[in-house]
C-alpha cells in the first residue's frame, strides 16, 4: 500500500496538471472548490482518477464535500477505503 505522503503527492500531481494552478498554490489543506480550482466538471474528473488510481469505488453517499474538500481530505478518504 502507498504511504499517505505518496497519495498527496499523486493528488497535487493530477490538481495540477488538470487546473491553471501552480503546485506552489495548492497545499494539502487548500480548498479546492471554495478557492475555484475545481468546479463541478473538476469533481467529475477527481472522481474518477481516485477511483482509477487507487482502485477503489466511491459510492454515492461518499461523494460529499468533506471526503473531497482538500489534499488532506482526500487522502483521508482513500486510506479509509483501502483498509
Amino acid at each position: 500500500m502507498e504511504s499517505v505522503n505518496e497519495i498527496k503527492n499523486k493528488i497535487r500531481k493530477f490538481i495540477v496538471e488538470t487546473t491553471y494552478v501552480t503546485e506552489d498554490q495548492v497545499n494539502n489543506d487548500t480548498l479546492i472548490f471554495t478557492q475555484g480550482i475545481f468546479d463541478s466538471m473538476g469533481f467529475i474528473s477527481l472522481i474518477s482518477f481516485v477511483e482509477e488510481q487507487f482502485a477503489v469505488k466511491a459510492l454515492d453517499s461518499e461523494l460529499v464535500e468533506e471526503n473531497f474538500e482538500s489534499i488532506n481530505a482526500i487522502a483521508n478518504y482513500i486510506e479509509r477505503k483501502l483498509l
